[in-house]
């Protein structure tokens, strides 16, 4: 049941909901944001819950708390602070009972609260684990850089996968999605622990630091829900052939390759709101640029992240696409010309020992000059 569950709900101001559940030791835990359609007629909320135990064929829980979602701020505050912006005969739930079960890939949920509002929905599972459906250019190693050259500079954004999986953060990777629990649990304790080891305190409470911070550790395999890229295609293409081993390139088919992901980031956030919010209540896709505090390799990877409370982040910019937008595509390369690729890289500067300043990045620079497997 842990993850994110996102479909429609039925009932008084019908919309859309955001369903984000993580497995605790015996239970499952989370938040469901109601986004009605008629969003100045109804409130949005935020039902906070948890289950009894971990049974899916059939489940029932009151919510620990509903709380409605501010129009304007986008965050979730008490009623009495939302009421002026309804209709005065507004009246707002304290608490839902709640019954479902997970059956054959969906969830479904009915509900009936405290003023006697019913509501119900049926929600898929994410895709998100699911192997990309994201159309490619097929391209080999001197027809890359010849494309890559025609591009206008710093448009695109690019990302290097050595797999065709869909875009999707560490965070969410790892079968997570309440990004309350996130902030107050996780980063608080990560945060205890490595302000013992920085030079410079980090102020969560301080937008431009808690990026930082984040995209700091991101950089050091904490899981967060940033999704590293790159200005440069080449140092995509470093990223895409780093981890495929010399032995296996040389052994690998015709069809076997690695991918570029390269997103217009000029055109996305023209028309896309960018909204670099931890908590907001809606799915969303931003581009950050964050201050490089402490962190070295942002500046030779000319390194650029995107956040996002989304899963599944393939289908939901392309379910934001039209014949007219076009914001996301991909390249693939051959695994075969990982060596001839890594030695051109080199030549251009775009090394382990470049990228990641430090101990770590030298050893793994001359393991790759020096060893044949």
């Amino acid at each position: 049941m842990n993850g994110q569950w996102v479909g429609r709900y039925e009932g008084p101001g019908a919309g859309r909901i955001i369903l984000n559940v993580d497995e605790r030791d015996a239970a499952y835990e989370g938040v469901a944001y109601l986004l009605p359609d008629d969003f100045k007629t109804f409130p949005a909320s935020a039902a906070s819950f948890r289950t009894a135990d971990k049974q899916t064929d059939r489940f029932q829980f009151r919510t620990t708390s509903i709380m409605p979602i501010d129009p304007v701020s986008l965050l979730v505050q008490p009623w009495d602070k939302v009421r002026p912006h309804f209709a005065d005969d507004m009246a707002f739930s304290s608490y839902a009972d709640v019954t479902g079960n997970v059956d054959e890939g969906f969830l479904k949920l009915s509900w009936k609260t405290d003023i006697e509002a019913t509501g119900e929905a049926v929600l898929p599972r994410s895709q998100a684990d699911k192997p990309s459906e994201l159309p490619s250019l097929k391209k080999n190693w001197a027809e890359y850089k010849d494309y890559v050259g025609s591009l206008k500079g710093r448009r695109f954004l690019f990302r290097g996968q050595d797999g065709l999986w869909r875009l999707r953060t560490s965070f969410h990777r790892r079968g997570r999605a309440d990004l309350i629990r996130f902030l107050n649990e996780d980063i608080k304790m990560l945060h205890s622990y490595l302000m013992l080891r920085t030079k410079h305190f980090f102020k969560l409470d301080v937008p431009d630091e808690l990026g930082a911070f984040l995209n700091l550790v991101q950089h050091h395999g904490y899981p967060t829900p940033l999704l590293d890229w790159t200005y440069s295609p080449y140092v995509a293409a470093f990223f895409a052939y780093r981890h495929v081993l010399k032995e296996n390139a040389r052994k690998a088919a015709a069809g076997e390759t690695v991918r570029i992901h390269v997103l217009d980031q000029m055109k996305w956030r023209r028309d896309n709101a960018q909204i670099l919010l931890l908590l907001f209540p809606g799915l969303s896709l931003s581009i950050g640029e964050f201050i490089a505090i402490e962190n070295e390799r942002m500046i030779p990877q000319q390194a650029v992240s995107t956040f996002s409370n989304v899963d599944d982040i393939e289908s939901y910019i392309r379910s934001v696409e039209s014949d007219d937008k076009q914001y996301l595509s991909a390249i693939d390369l051959p695994i075969s010309e990982r060596d001839r690729a890594m030695e051109d890289l080199s030549y251009m500067g775009i090394t382990a020992g470049s990228l990641f300043p430090g101990f770590d990045g030298t050893c793994e620079e001359l393991r790759e000059r020096t060893f044949t497997t």
